[in-house]
């Protein structure tokens, strides 16, 4: 465990399934305090925060709809004025509700902005100022290879995976000189609930390592990028896709 880390907290927003939870879990293990959000999926929640203690490390539960703005900025507002600014964040909370774009209803079009890029506004942006008056801080978006380089069936997605991309880039020209690290991590076909319905026949194929990817190798990014060891390292998307691009 990195015992130099023990006093500095890290929020991942997303935190109860797939990429976030590995992210949280890997960030405890480094020593971090892990501020694990989640919105509805309490019960996953609590075990991994009751992982994360077995396992000697340290944390706290935060609940909020990364989609409802004062719901964000209130809780995040209270935290921050009860416990002090974040070292860092991972903005991974996300949803996808892929559909052929003639026959993509409004809702599936608006659900997926509010969360996914209406997010990164409502999370990141309370944590902001805080981050800059101690001047030090690590960002971290999860993005994705169709906000990249676009995926059939998934306009919706694709254009709120892109628009964090853009964000992230533009932030980190903002707070370079702060001392703030923004980067964006953009995962491909990575093993978790969210491509259980998918092709995998299909798919693997034309990924040139023909496999997809676990969580833990997206979490071993995030938690180098969250180090002090990437303080020169901003404004950039890794890719984690078995060299699709």
């Amino acid at each position: 465990m990195g015992e130099e880390n023990l006093k500095e907290k890290v929020l991942v927003t997303g935190a109860s399934g797939g990429i976030g939870r590995a992210i949280a879990l890997a960030a405890a293990k480094e020593g971090y305090f892990v501020v694990a959000h989640y919105n509805r999926g309490a019960e996953k929640a609590q075990a991994l925060l009751d992982e994360i203690k077995a396992a000697g490390g340290s944390g706290e539960l935060l609940q909020f709809n990364v989609a409802d703005r004062t719901d964000c900025e209130q809780k995040l507002n209270a935290y921050i004025e009860a416990n002090g600014a974040f070292w860092g964040v991972v903005q991974n909370a996300g949803i996808c509700r892929d559909a052929a774009f003639p026959g993509m209803s409004a809702e599936s079009w608006d659900e997926v902005i509010h969360t996914n890029l209406d997010g990164f506004y409502n999370v990141i942006q309370p944590l902001v100022m805080p981050m800059c008056r101690q001047k030090k801080g690590r960002i971290i978006t999860i993005a994705s290879v169709s906000g990249v380089m676009g995926n059939r069936g998934q306009v919706n997605y694709s254009a709120s995976k892109a628009g964090i991309i853009g964000a992230t880039k533009a932030l980190a020209v903002e707070l370079a000189k702060r001392k703030i690290t923004v980067n964006c991590i953009a995962p491909g076909v990575i093993e978790t609930e969210m491509i259980k319905d998918a092709p995998l026949d299909m798919i693997l194929p034309t990924i040139p390592m023909n496999r997809a990817g676990t969580p833990e190798e997206v979490a071993a990014v995030a938690i180098f990028l969250l180090s002090k060891g990437a303080s020169y390292i901003t404004r950039q998307v890794i890719n984690v896709n078995g060299g699709i691009i």
